[in-house]
């Protein structure tokens, strides 16, 4: 591969980025520890801000990815220093993932960093740079999963248990979602460059609109269903059960939670 050199500034953690972790980390205790006043409240700010951040590290890594495979701007383009605002789509890569998430519960991927992909030699240098990001989901979704597969959940709160839970279900259902070959999404960026040159021409033109095409589709409930059946049966096979997606997401939209998680809990 090749390496590339960038600045030690254009790699500094972005403050915007730590900010986003100090909220995770307090509003993770908060919950954790029952501190919080409103319970809900913390585990919205907990999962929201957790989100945030596996969103930008889904976007370093195509980055960095992309850096050591010979794109050597996306250093000086704030894509190493993990803050969102530099995106290319802050709309589409922060904004729109986390709407989705509050009206659905549903981990949608959302566009990025862009990488010249004409300073890349190599087939597989380009495929390993779009699936470098949904890998980074699948590795985040182990992260929430790993107290339920491992059966280390003695002495973990309950609303932590559920916020970990919902989350998951987000990780996952992003991973998932990513690796479709639509086109604009990962899963197409990962054989796209094994296609002919009369495939990608025609695909081409539908690019923009494959995440809203995605969209759409999960809206048909049948499509929903039988998404959510997949989830479901990843997150039992992990160890998670159906009440505790249900508890986390129950909390997490703190404005309309039933009683019946805390009874159930």
């Amino acid at each position: 591969m090749t390496t590339a050199t960038t600045r030690h500034s254009d790699r500094r953690i972005s403050p915007v980025f730590l900010g986003i972790v100090a909220v995770a980390a307090v509003t993770g205790w908060a919950t954790w520890s029952g501190f919080a006043e409103l319970p809900g409240v913390a585990v919205f700010l907990f999962v929201t801000s957790a989100w945030v951040i596996s969103l930008c590290l889904h976007e370093y890594a195509h980055a960095r990815t992309a850096l050591h495979s010979g794109d050597i701007t996306v250093g000086s383009k704030g894509y190493l220093s993990l803050n969102p605002l530099a995106y290319t789509h802050a709309l589409l890569s922060i904004v729109l993932p986390v709407l989705f998430v509050i009206m659905g519960g549903i981990g949608l991927p959302g566009g990025a960093v862009f990488i010249e992909r004409n300073r890349i030699r190599g087939r597989w240098r380009h495929s390993l740079i779009s699936a470098a990001g949904p890998l980074t989901n699948v590795l985040f979704a182990a992260a929430c999963t790993a107290p339920f597969w491992l059966d280390a959940l003695d002495g973990v709160p309950r609303d932590f248990r559920y916020a970990l839970a919902f989350l998951a279900l987000l990780q996952v259902s992003a991973a998932l979602l990513n690796f479709l070959p639509v086109p604009g999404l990962d899963g197409y960026g990962v054989i796209e460059p094994w296609l002919s040159y009369n495939i990608k021409r025609q695909v081409e033109p539908f690019a923009p609109f494959g995440l809203l095409f995605v969209f759409a589709l999960l809206w048909v409930p049948a499509v929903n269903h039988a998404f959510f059946d997949v989830i479901d049966s990843i997150l039992a096979w992990l160890g998670i059960n159906d009440l505790e997606t249900y508890c986390g997401q129950d909390l997490y939209r703190f404005w309309q939670t039933s009683d019946f998680c805390s009874v159930s809990g």
